[in-house]
């Protein structure tokens, strides 16, 4: 696995659980807003054996893995990371963009994932002006429903971006999940680490908490994450 960052705990990554996290190298898409563009291609690599030594030391004190990037899936190895993790005790959280539904189908039929939380860009007409490319929208549909039918624990989440998303496509999307699992919309922060930040704002306060309001109507457990 081709790791370009470990930080060694969040309370915040996993949902109820004491986590660290994996940030693995690569994506298949060039979403402009993203704020991990430092992992797209090449960057400094950890050593497996220094995420395994630590998660040895850290046994009984640490709950779970979040597995991230980047997009983990892109990587055939990560079944083989995951069945390590899962070996050394501990649960695991993938987070994926949702492009690689036979290998996240994969990850829950062989019991190596526990949570996963999706992101879904856009509605799919408009798919190309959050994700960077011209990304196969019908894969991201086919991860959705694969997540809505299996048995683990799943999240969606929208970054909601000023200049790509309008809010009618926020209801858009909740139609689309038509979901009673957690749909949380995250506000765009500028960064230094933003892909393509030129023409990029955040929405407020107040007009993140509308979208939300709105996309109830098809996902009752959407909220604004932070607020």
């Amino acid at each position: 696995m081709r790791i370009g960052g470990f930080q060694k705990l969040t309370l915040l990554d996993y949902p109820g659980e004491v986590a660290c996290i994996v940030f693995t190298i690569g994506c298949d898409l060039r979403c402009p807003y993203c704020h991990n563009s430092g992992l797209l291609k090449d960057a400094p690599e950890f050593g497996e054996d220094e995420v395994f030594a630590y998660l040895e030391k850290r046994r009984g004190l640490l709950d779970g893995v979040v597995i991230t990037g980047g997009e983990p899936l892109m990587h055939s190895d990560v079944f083989s990371f995951a069945e390590k993790i899962r070996g050394s005790g501990y649960k695991i959280k993938l987070d994926t963009n949702g492009t690689y539904p036979d290998r996240l189908n994969e990850m829950i039929s062989r019991g190596l994932v526990d949570y996963v939380a999706m992101d879904v860009k856009h509605v799919p007409e408009k798919y190309h002006l959050a994700a960077g490319i011209r990304a196969d929208v019908s894969a991201v549909l086919r991860s959705i429903e694969i997540l809505k039918a299996s048995s683990v624990s799943y999240e969606f989440r929208t970054t909601v971006v000023k200049g790509i998303h309008a809010p009618e496509d926020i209801e858009g999307i909740a139609g689309i999940l038509c979901t009673d699992a957690p749909y949380y919309l995250q506000k765009y922060k500028a960064s230094e680490g933003v892909l393509a930040p030129e023409g990029l704002l955040a929405y407020d306060d107040e007009e993140m908490l509308k979208m939300a309001s709105a996309a109830r109507t098809r996902c009752p457990n959407t909220s604004v994450r932070g607020l």
